[in-house]
């Protein structure tokens, strides 16, 4: 038994486990217990310190700023899947001339910081709107580490499968997409929802060439003297939304994984069904 995002424990590590909770989740609640205390000893908590969030305005301005967070993150995922998929391909292809360049492409952006690219789209190449260099550095950069995640993957796999396939008159393009993909996507999806929410959450990267997400809205309101400077108050608000959108992804794994778990079910024949065929079946001759 396994689960998508780990394997299950036996007793002993369960026992273990628990532990580990306990001592775990005390530590939390009492480090959380003394940041609260400090907060509300600051005035962080007074009534004047969260007035901004009743203005609609200021909702507005959070709504837009999440939703252009939401675009750049939709973007980047399914470019940088894309990205990953080609590019995995081509490490695993039996041609130098497809392998070599998707080695060298893979391993160059996976070692350049993901904010050096976004400076260089934005203020090197001059790509215009923020939305673009934020974009194009998150594919690249996480579309990188994805295709390694792919042909990961697809190598953890046993040469059997791939020998099976060629042996009943498979190419190698239907070997990888209908016998391999299919079997390393449940070992893969793990690493996959991980790398996404990295992603999600390197879209804050973009307040640094003034891309509207969540973080610089985040800085604007906190700097407002108006509202009393509520820097605190904004950052909860915007990292419970980042929590939130996080918790959504594991959502999604587990949901991945269920179905997952129900198409692999094939239909079992029983004992009743078989005899039934034996005494239908005609004799022969």
């Amino acid at each position: 038994m396994s689960s998508v995002l780990f394997d299950v424990p036996g007793p002993k590590a369960r026992v273990r486990h628990n532990v580990y909770a306990v001592l775990g989740g005390s530590a939390i609640v009492a480090l959380l217990a003394f940041i609260v205390f400090q907060f509300a000893k600051a005035g962080q908590f007074d009534a004047d310190m969260w007035e901004w969030i009743q203005y609609e305005q200021v909702q507005l301005q959070l709504v837009a700023a999440l939703g252009n967070t939401l675009r750049a993150f939709a973007a980047g995922a399914v470019l940088a899947l894309l990205f990953g998929a080609i590019f995995a391909a081509g490490r695993l292809s039996d041609h130098a001339i497809f392998r070599v360049p998707s080695t060298i492409i893979v391993e160059f952006f996976r070692a350049v910081p993901l904010v050096v690219m976004i400076f260089f789209f934005h203020y090197g190449l001059s790509l215009g709107a923020p939305f673009y260099s934020v974009v194009i550095g998150l594919t690249l950069y996480n579309g990188s580490v994805l295709a390694e995640v792919f042909r990961a993957g697809i190598l953890s796999l046993p040469k059997g499968q791939s020998e099976a396939a060629y042996a009943v008159g498979m190419r190698k393009s239907q070997v990888m997409r209908l016998v391999l993909l299919p079997q390393s996507l449940r070992a893969m999806l793990p690493a996959i929802i991980s790398q996404l929410v990295v992603l999600l959450k390197d879209t804050a990267l973009g307040f640094l060439i003034t891309y509207e997400e969540l973080i610089r809205e985040a800085r604007y309101l906190g700097g407002i003297a108006e509202f009393g400077r509520p820097f605190i108050p904004v950052a909860i608000v915007v990292g419970v939304v980042y929590i939130a959108m996080c918790l959504a992804l594991t959502a999604l794994a587990k949901y991945l994984e269920g179905r997952n778990r129900r198409n692999r079910k094939a239909p079992t024949e029983t004992p009743k069904d078989a005899d039934e065929k034996v005494l239908t079946h005609e004799p022969m001759g």
